[in-house]
């Protein structure tokens, strides 16, 4: 005999929210999303047309589908017929998977800033995240857009010059044939005009206005028909794609055609290991006791660049200054110390050869900076053989963010017959050395902070606390490249995909805390 059985017989109890745990994910996204401010979804929906879903009801169907590793929107319509997690929060609506895209890249782009950082809120009064020390890191995430279709910076530029040239060599041979109309050379001296300003689309479309008058009075002239031609078909066409081109690189050296603002990147999972380049976003996170309190999404391939951008976007929300900074080598830019200096954040992050100055192998290359001694009063370096290097003139550079760096440039006068020439000088005649003074200052802060037993516990808890957020995400929720195209949309995401990471862990701990065994007075 079997136990009874039928898929027709009407089966108590009919609210399905009793079948959901106490402690169920769904339940932390439901509780979660209900505590944030209504006030903040009122200008996603501006009126008119019939009623929209209700934006929290959206909200939570799609953080709670992150969580489950469910990115496409198709997926996630189709849990609504078939997840009972999912048909509690939808309360049995199923918008189709167009109104869940868009509300997901269209409306929540202006407030999902401020939707997460109302989460981080929560946590912090949970007593979850103090928002005291901020462990940042970055990774590359790989963009929805084709690997092949790429746009070089310096590819533009090269085919650009070659159609100056061209347009040159037009407006000469215009010349030529008009130069026995003495009226016409009147007008327009085409040679001497072109080559004082630099060539545009509209200098081009002016051009032909004015072959196309010429032509008027010499209708059957081949030579200008064949320029109006030239100029009208290839040239025009061309210089407008070029601008086009150069204004959506901004600073960068390359896009992608089918997602403009992905950049190409260096990625770490590199399938064919012969350094591909992939269109991708630079994504900044900063975390705390693995909970992450905040993101940004990058153009820019460097680290270092990306520091004070992504501390501007948690100032312009208004979010808490942390107490101390603490981030791995590739932060460690002179720009980055004098930031966190004016903004009285204690920085422990080291510079690129922090680690390499403790070796053995470093301590004995005589010709570094590092190895050499300072002579405050004389303004002069001493090398190993005890000569002076003395100032020459200073430069400044200039960083992507606009910080200006002095560097001071010392000569060495006397390196002839130096034992440590090759080594020092490196074939060269003469040693020299370009220093900034402000950054040799820096260094030896870092170095004394690090060296503190605080500093010490703070540099070792990044590698557990940050770095394993990432794991998190790209190797357990298996995201690996973006599901949507374009920077606010991606940012969109990526604040969803931080968001879900947040509630899996407030679940986990919420779930640690009801096993713990109580206490009984």
């Amino acid at each position: 005999m079997y136990t009874h059985y039928t898929t027709r017989q009407l089966v108590l109890p009919m609210d399905i929210e009793i079948l959901i745990p106490d402690h169920h994910l769904c339940r932390i996204v439901d509780a979660t999303v209900e505590k944030i401010d209504p006030r903040l979804f009122i200008p996603l929906h501006p009126g008119g047309g019939r009623p929209p879903y209700p934006p929290k009801m959206m909200l939570k169907m799609i953080l709670y589908a992150y969580t489950n590793r469910i990115y496409s929107s198709r997926q996630i319509a189709k849990q609504l017929g078939e997840n009972i997690y999912f048909m509690w929060l939808s309360e049995n609506q199923k918008p189709d998977f167009r109104t869940i895209n868009r509300f997901r890249s269209e409306r929540m782009k202006d407030v999902i800033y401020e939707t997460f950082f109302s989460l981080v809120d929560l946590l912090r009064q949970e007593g979850l995240v103090k928002l005291e020390d901020y462990f940042l890191d970055g990774t590359k995430i790989e963009a929805n857009a084709n690997k092949y279709t790429f746009v070089w910076r310096k590819s533009t530029e090269k085919y650009d010059q070659k159609l100056d040239e061209k347009f040159q060599q037009i407006v000469t041979s215009i010349e030529e044939v008009t130069r026995e109309d003495e009226q016409a050379e009147k007008e327009t001296d085409f040679q001497g005009k072109w080559e004082e300003t630099p060539i545009t689309s509209e200098k081009i479309e002016e051009t032909i206005k004015k072959v196309e008058k010429r032509l008027e009075q010499h209708p059957k002239n081949r030579t200008l028909k064949k320029a109006k031609r030239q100029l009208e078909k290839d040239l025009l066409p061309r210089k407008q794609k070029y601008e086009e081109q150069k204004a959506t690189f901004g600073e960068r050296n390359s896009f992608s055609k089918t997602d403009p603002d992905a950049t190409f990147m260096r990625m770490k999972d590199d399938p064919m290991k012969n350094g591909q380049l992939k269109p991708g976003y630079n994504v900044q996170m900063g975390t705390e006791g693995q909970f992450i309190t905040g993101f940004s999404l990058h153009q820019r391939a460097g680290d270092p660049g990306c520091l004070i951008p992504h501390f501007e976007v948690l100032e312009q929300y208004n979010r808490p200054k942390p107490k101390a900074l603490i981030g791995d080598s590739g932060y460690g830019s002179e720009e980055n110390y004098v930031y966190c200096e004016k903004k009285e954040i204690e920085a422990y992050v080291k510079y690129s050869t922090f680690d390499k100055e403790q070796t053995k192998t470093w301590k004995n290359q005589v010709g570094r900076l590092e190895n050499m001694t300072y002579d405050e009063e004389q303004d002069e370096w001493m090398c190993a053989n005890n000569k002076r290097l003395t100032f020459r003139y200073e430069k400044k550079q200039k960083s992507d963010n606009g910080y200006e760096s002095i560097k001071r440039v010392y000569l060495c006068a006397d390196c002839h017959g130096c034992p440590f020439q090759a080594s020092c000088a490196k074939g060269k005649e003469t040693k020299r050395i370009t220093v900034s003074m402000e950054n040799q200052k820096q260094r030896k802060d870092v170095r004394e902070r690090l060296a503190t037993e605080e500093g010490e516990r703070k540099y070792s808890q990044r590698k557990i606390d940050v770095e394993p957020v990432f794991g998190q995400i790209k190797h357990n929720r298996q995201f690996h490249r973006f599901s949507l195209r374009g920077l606010s949309k991606n940012t969109v995401e990526w604040g969803l995909i931080c968001a879900a990471h947040n509630l899996i862990k407030w679940t986990l701990k919420l779930n640690q805390r009801s096993k713990e065994p109580q206490i009984r007075g």
